[in-house]
């Protein structure tokens, strides 16, 4: 993950992978859990978790990070450390440095970016790439708990984290991403259907049609989407219908309309599905508020 400048590629792959990452960035949507501007007076280590999304930029000075394996010793100021929550990590902050740190976490409706990102990325002159999205880190967080003290606050700054957080991951992918990303399969095939499954999750998705959307024949898709997937084609789409029925839950929309845009037959049947995913009513769910969607 250290910074190599990235081969030129051929107009056309260009392009594809171009509009592969367009769709992601514009996918993202998230919630800010917590985000300060972090200047200790003395030397100090900062906990990043496996709760979620952390996203660290450096403000000033050289931070440090633990002796393991396929870490670099140190950033400075202007690169960025992104940490996708698979594994704890601690951040070793020496007075004189300082730190935007924030937690984030994906909506519902974002989870599958989640699966795409890296454990663990770093991007050494990450201002140098993305001076506006460096310029906006400066201005972000606070140097005490969030307080939100205007109207709009809260969205503001989600914006703003949202801008970071993109920013970053398409530096990633400009320099650091394996080939073939951001694919989830690497699949070109499987990667049709994801798509086609993702942007109508309500449409009646029978294996034959996704077979037919992947060109493939019904059987060597049902056993390539298992082997790539760890599921059949059928609990994939439950899962995305699930997925989207949280978000639009989120959004103030009623049962009886999520049901009938995510293709159930009956109110009834959509909660069945529900609650044998979450363990709750859509409306109990739903009732939960911001905690439903942490």
């Amino acid at each position: 993950m250290t910074l190599l400048a990235p081969a030129p590629a051929a107009p056309a792959a260009r392009s594809a992978r171009g509009d592969a990452l367009e769709k992601l960035l514009g996918a993202i949507a998230i919630s800010i859990r917590s985000q300060r501007r972090l200047f200790p007076a003395i030397d100090d280590t900062i906990p990043l978790g496996v709760d979620g999304l952390s996203l660290v930029y450096v403000l000033a000075g050289r931070v440090a990070l633990p002796a393991s394996a396929g870490l670099p010793h140190d950033l400075a100021a202007g690169d960025v450390l992104l940490l996708s929550g698979a594994r704890p990590l601690a951040l070793h902050v020496p007075a004189g440095a300082g730190v935007l740190v924030s937690h984030l976490s994906l909506t519902d409706g974002s989870a599958h970016v989640g699966e795409l990102l890296p454990d663990l990325a770093w991007i050494r002159g990450f201002a140098d790439l993305e001076p506006a999205a460096a310029a906006l880190a400066q201005h972000m967080g606070t140097d005490a708990p969030v307080v939100c003290d205007r109207d709009g606050d809260l969205v503001i700054c989600r914006m703003m984290a949202t801008t970071l957080l993109q920013s970053v991951i398409r530096a990633w992918s400009s320099v650091c991403a394996p080939q073939g990303w951001p694919s989830l399969t690497g699949d070109p095939f499987l990667d049709r259907v994801v798509d086609a499954v993702n942007a109508d999750p309500g449409r009646d998705w029978t294996v034959e049609q996704m077979a037919s959307v992947s060109a493939l024949s019904r059987s060597v898709f049902a056993e390539r989407f298992r082997a790539a997937f760890d599921r059949s084609p059928g609990q994939y789409v439950a899962e995305v219908r699930m997925r989207a029925a949280r978000a639009l839950l989120i959004d103030g929309r009623g049962v009886s309309e999520v049901s009938r845009e995510l293709g159930y037959a009956s109110d009834e049947g959509f909660s069945r599905a529900f609650r044998r995913h979450t363990g709750l009513t859509p409306s109990a769910w739903r009732a939960r508020g911001p905690l439903a969607s942490a």
